[in-house]
C-alpha cells in the first residue's frame, strides 16, 4: 500500500504498470483525473474511490491550494479471489487492509509549467465574464421595468436623463472590476473567497452613497439603489462559489 501525496498544483503522470491492479481512495483533499488528449476530467472528492485499469487518464493532479492524499492498495492474489471486481465494498474496509500492510509515501511537488494555477485563473476569469453579462442583462432590464412604471432616472445636476446604455456600461465596467478582484485574490491570498466576499459587500455599501447625494426624486433614488444591489445579488455569490471551487 502506498499514500500519494499532491502538494497544491501538483500532477503525477499515471504509470500504467504502477497503476494496473491498483485501487485508490481520496483521503483527503481532492485530485482530478486529467485524460489521455490532456484535457480536465472529473474531479473526486474525499472518500472517492477509483481503479485506472483502460481508463485512458494520464496523470493525476490536485486542482485545490492544500495537499491531497490518495491511498493506493494492490491486492495480493487471496484478496482478488475472495472478493469482487471491485474487491472493497467500502471505504472502511479498504482502510481495515490498509492498516495491516506497510505504508511507504510518495509525495509529488508541482510539476514545472505545469502547476495549475493558469488554469484556475483562466476558468475563474470565464466565470466572470459570463456573470459580467448577465449581470449586465439583468440590471438593464430592470432599469427598463423602472422606466416603464414612471421613474425618470434624471438627475438634478445637469439635468440629464440616465440612458439605458449607460446603465450597462457602467455595470459592466465595475463588473469586470470585481472579476480583476477575484482573480488577484486567487493569486496572493490565501483565503480569496472569504477576501473577496468581504471586499465585495464593502464596495458594493460604498456605491449605495451616491444615489443619496445625487438630489434625484425618491423614486429615481430608490430604483438606482436597486441597481446597484442587482449586479451584487449576480456577481458575488457566483465569484465566491468560484473561488471556493478552486481553493478547496
Amino acid at each position: 500500500m502506498r499514500t500519494l501525496a499532491l502538494r497544491g498544483g501538483a500532477r503525477v503522470a499515471v504509470v500504467a504498470a504502477e497503476w494496473c491492479d491498483a485501487f485508490g481512495v481520496v483521503t483527503r483533499g481532492r485530485v482530478q483525473l486529467e485524460l489521455r488528449d490532456g484535457e480536465p476530467g472529473p474531479v473526486l472528492g474525499r472518500d472517492a474511490g477509483f481503479w485506472l485499469r483502460g481508463t485512458g487518464v494520464r496523470a493525476l493532479r490536485n486542482p485545490g491550494r492544500r495537499t491531497a492524499r490518495v491511498r493506493i492498495l494492490t491486492p495480493g492474489a487471496k484478496a482478488v479471489t475472495r472478493r469482487s471486481a471491485h474487491p472493497y465494498d467500502s471505504h472502511r474496509t479498504m482502510e481495515d487492509d490498509m492498516n495491516s500492510m506497510n505504508d511507504t509515501g510518495i509525495v509529488a511537488g508541482p510539476a514545472p509549467g505545469r502547476t495549475g494555477r493558469p488554469h484556475r485563473l483562466r476558468g475563474l476569469a470565464g466565470t466572470g465574464l459570463v456573470a459580467t453579462l448577465a449581470a449586465m442583462t439583468a440590471t438593464t432590464l430592470a432599469a427598463a421595468l423602472a422606466q416603464a412604471v414612471g421613474v425618470d432616472f434624471e438627475v438634478p445636476d445637469g439635468g440629464e436623463t440616465i440612458p439605458l446604455p449607460g446603465v450597462a456600461v457602467v455595470t459592466g465596467f465595475f463588473s469586470v472590476v470585481g472579476v480583476v478582484i477575484a482573480v488577484a485574490l486567487l493569486r496572493w491570498s490565501a483565503r480569496p473567497a472569504e477576501r473577496f466576499v468581504w471586499t465585495a459587500v464593502s464596495l458594493t455599501v460604498i456605491s449605495l452613497v451616491p444615489p443619496f447625494l445625487s438630489g434625484a426624486n425618491t423614486a429615481t433614488v430608490t430604483a438606482l439603489l436597486g441597481l446597484h444591489l442587482v449586479p451584487a445579488a449576480v456577481m458575488i455569490p457566483t465569484l465566491a462559489r468560484s473561488l471556493r471551487a478552486r481553493t478547496d
